[in-house]
């Protein structure tokens, strides 16, 4: 989703806002507040995105990043956040899809405005599921990026083999979803074997710890699947400290610069690269277009998928979605 395109979804959104362009000239314009869910390449470029609407839409913007992921680093900075009361909007990507919705309530009944981005809250469905205050939720189709690496995996090993998942946290719903589209796709090819799922609470060093734990136990092991920036960092370094690299095949989830690096030096078979600057910029559009009065903003947008392999990893079309964070 090109820049331009972004800009003239929102131009269209703001058309159709029931104050007159006149007199919404003169207004006070919003404060958005950005809260992601931990530091990493991932919500580092959704701050890109997040930082350039701002700055077209001439507004301003005050982010706060957890430092590790969970409910018990997160609530504490969105309380800080609701308690300084400039705030009109918050990005946000919950760390627990129920334990984050009382928070997020209390900064709903304070005024703000909440808009979710990769993560959601309750079942994500925010017209007829539990919870409906959002905003909107803007994010990538998770149970089909799980398809898709399943998929892909299996295509790789001929259709069958064991396979694993380092996974992240129970209860975050986007990698909830996307060991689950694995799993469903895994079913397509009876050959294939699931031997596992760990959870690394969002640790690197764990995941590293956990996969090579599962090449030891399981030496046959034919691939695996790095739900997330940290889990595949983990798998892929695993396989390369045990000099597994082209005999365990890896299908990492998020575009880092480490994971492309994985997939040039064979270690990674295929990268899955979502849109984190699209959600970001989306996110400050969408609140822009609320506060113009806009009544038509979709309650959930999909941002689709790059799917990066070492035969397009060179194409500008594709190398455009891997995550460059500057100074990195």
């Amino acid at each position: 989703m090109s820049k331009r395109f972004l800009l003239t979804l929102i131009l269209g959104l703001v058309a159709l806002s029931i104050v007159p362009f006149a007199a919404t000239a003169q207004m006070e314009k919003p404060k958005i507040g950005f809260l992601p869910g931990v530091v990493d390449p991932f919500y580092q470029v959704m701050e890109i995105g997040v930082n350039e609407a701002v700055a077209d839409f001439g507004l301003e913007v005050v982010t706060q990043y957890p430092q590790t992921w969970g409910p018990s680093v997160q609530t504490p900075i969105l309380e800080a956040m609701i308690a300084r009361g400039d705030l009109d909007y918050l990005i946000t990507a919950p760390t627990d899809k129920e334990q984050m919705i009382a928070p997020l309530q209390s900064a709903v009944d304070a005024g703000i405005k909440v808009i979710t981005v990769d993560t959601f809250l309750g079942d994500g469905d925010y017209v007829n599921g539990p919870v409906t205050f959002p905003l909107s939720y803007i994010g990538s189709d998770n149970v089909e990026g799980g398809r898709i690496a399943a998929r892909a995996l299996a295509e790789v090993l001929g259709g069958k083999g064991k396979v694993y998942v380092q996974n992240t946290n129970v209860g975050v719903s986007t990698t909830e979803q996307r060991g689950q589209g694995f799993i469903e796709g895994i079913s397509e090819f009876p050959e294939m074997e699931l031997v596992g799922m760990d959870y690394n609470l969002d640790d690197a060093n764990t995941a590293v710890e956990q996969t090579a734990a599962k090449l030891q136990a399981v030496p046959d092991l034919a691939g695996i699947f790095g739900v997330n920036v940290f889990s595949a960092y983990g798998a892929g370094n695993a396989v390369k400290a045990a000099g597994l690299e082209g005999k365990v095949q890896v299908i990492a989830f998020d575009a880092t610069k480490d994971a492309i690096q994985n997939l040039r030096d064979g270690v990674v078979s295929l990268v899955i690269a979502q849109k984190p600057h699209d959600m970001g910029y989306l996110a400050v559009a969408f609140a822009m277009a609320d506060w113009r009065g806009v009544t038509s903003i979709p309650k959930h947008v999909t941002t689709g998928y790059a799917v990066i392999d070492i035969n397009n990893v060179d194409d500008p079309e594709v190398a455009r979605f891997i995550y460059q964070v500057p100074g990195q």
